[in-house]
């Protein structure tokens, strides 16, 4: 079993906390990871991306050249890593900001979820990575939701653990949302 996934975003949406979510989880189950952050220097606006791989046995490198699932949180990201997505893969949208039919790919399987809206329902437009986490692991099963939200313990610092709960609830509805989808 392999996964791997590319997030990408601007900088504040949450992007890196995400990928260090992932990468907890799957540690908690088990299972080997590389966790590969970037961002530019400005961070909050900038570009930021991660790049996390999830496997039973070794894993070779954390550079992925065409990642089998991307997560773009943005419309600047699809634009640029849309085409590094592997035939066959997946490709999870925030519909909030991003248009689908800019990605001008039949090869992929294009899941629109429109995380800005259901994380504000929520209660918190900050929870954009954590609907984004639920739904891919709903459409992957690399990681379980239970697990996911037992990592946020680890990757969240404590003063900030009394968020733990909203932030499994914005994965579950990110779940149920590429579900439907």
């Amino acid at each position: 079993m392999r996964h791997d996934v590319l997030i990408a975003g601007f900088g504040g949406q949450g992007v890196l906390l995400a990928g260090n979510v992932l990468s907890y989880a799957a540690l908690d189950e088990g299972k080997n990871v590389s966790y590969f952050p970037a961002y530019g220097v400005e961070k909050r606006g900038g570009t930021a991306n991660c790049t996390v791989v999830i496997a039973d046995g070794a894993v070779g490198s954390p550079v992925v050249g065409s990642p089998s699932v991307l997560v773009a949180l943005n419309q600047g990201s699809l634009d640029r890593l849309g085409a590094k997505i592997r035939p066959g893969g997946i490709c999870i949208l925030n519909s909030s900001l991003v248009d689908a039919a800019t990605l001008g790919r039949s090869d992929v399987k294009v899941v629109s979820v429109p995380m800005n809206e259901i994380a504000t329902d929520l209660g918190d437009p900050r929870m954009v990575n954590m609907v984004a986490l639920g739904a891919y692991a709903e459409l992957t099963g690399a990681v379980s939701l239970e697990a996911l939200a037992e990592a946020l313990k680890a990757a969240l610092p404590e003063r900030n653990h009394r968020f733990i709960p909203a932030n499994a609830k914005a994965m579950e509805t990110g779940a149920q949302c590429a579900r439907v989808e």
